[in-house]
């Protein structure tokens, strides 16, 4: 317990720092109506609106004002489209989840059994073939991934759709039976193999191009852990007493060897949300980034303020529930 209210504590003032960070530096330019409106509007007009939505009061005021909002759930309403930010939030948030859980599972499925492959053929053909395709994925940019995966398996084979969570009918189709936002869950909820085929099928490429991008951390991580433990003491007595070198690695190192995996998880989730935002431009995916990218281009700054404090909050309580999950896989990190 005292291990989680250290953790909590240090939370509160992470959080208060990254909102600062960002109401900050989303006044550099001045205040948000000068910077989407300013050229369009006559100046008394624009004087006028400043005043209206309280931008001309002093900083330390509108600053107080903002964090009230948040405290509420108010992060804004877009000029774009009138929007308020938290219906944005949940309804193009549930895209960007759905998005990075598919990624986070391509990333699990190739990082851990190549990184445990590497360990296993340690210095020779396949594990150097594994570490130079895990320094290609990771080093590469995500959209430039993304736009090879398209042009191979969408343009050239026709195998997969190059964008979009769905087809238009089935799109329709799901809309007419309630919407959930999760496009997957609402496919199994209408019992047609149709429409899940469907979705799953406009999810690989966009998984795959996120996904592989972490895919390339976990690799490193697991072999290099899985070759320290495969190290120590109680692995060599295990060998020692004649146990086979397959159940030495899975049964006695490989656990252990995914501790580091687990801590890691949370920071390369931030990374997958960032990630999150070439991805969804490249392929339409109409989530959280991609409506970010889309306010970005309007100079829409109240709602990209909004929109990016959310994401640095969400990162900030990623970051706390992978503390206290590595703290309940490996006690020792808490003393």
């Amino acid at each position: 317990m005292r291990y989680l209210g250290v953790r909590l504590a240090l939370l509160i003032p992470t959080v208060l720092i990254l909102v600062t960070v960002v109401f900050m530096l989303m006044r550099v330019t001045g205040d948000p109506i000068t910077a989407a409106q300013g050229g369009r509007l006559p100046p008394d007009e624009l004087e006028a609106r400043k005043e209206a939505a309280g931008y001309n009061r002093p900083i330390w005021v509108q600053y107080f004002d903002y964090l009230g909002s948040i405290l509420r759930g108010d992060f804004g309403t877009s000029f774009k489209d009138g929007r308020p930010i938290s219906q944005v939030i949940l309804t193009n948030g549930a895209a960007t989840l759905e998005l990075v859980i598919y990624a986070l599972i391509v990333a699990l499925l190739v990082g851990i059994p190549l990184g445990r492959l590497a360990a296993r053929y340690h210095d020779r053909l396949p594990d150097v073939t594994i570490r130079t395709i895990a320094v290609l994925v990771y080093a590469a940019p995500v959209f430039f991934v993304g736009l090879l995966l398209k042009l191979l398996f969408s343009t050239s084979l026709g195998w997969l759709p190059a964008s979009g969570r769905a087809s238009t009918e089935t799109v329709l189709a799901l809309d007419k039976r309630g919407s959930s936002n999760i496009m997957i869950i609402d496919a199994i909820s209408s019992g047609q193999w149709d429409y899940i085929q469907d979705v799953l099928k406009h999810a690989v490429l966009p998984s795959f191009a996120l996904g592989l991008l972490t895919a390339g951390v976990f690799i490193r991580l697991v072999r290099i852990n899985l070759l320290e433990t495969l190290r120590t003491d109680y692995v060599t007595a295990a060998r020692a007493r004649g146990v086979v070198e397959r159940r030495v690695v899975s049964k006695h190192a490989f656990r252990n060897a995914l501790i580091p995996v687990v801590t890691v998880m949370g920071m390369e989730i931030a990374l997958m949300l960032g990630g999150a935002i070439l991805t969804e431009t490249t392929f339409e995916w109409d989530g959280l980034g991609y409506q970010l990218s889309q306010f970005l281009l309007a100079r829409d700054f109240v709602a990209v303020q909004g929109v990016v404090t959310f994401i640095a909050l969400i990162i900030a309580a990623a970051s706390f529930l992978i503390d206290v999950i590595n703290a309940l896989v490996d006690p020792r990190v808490r003393y």
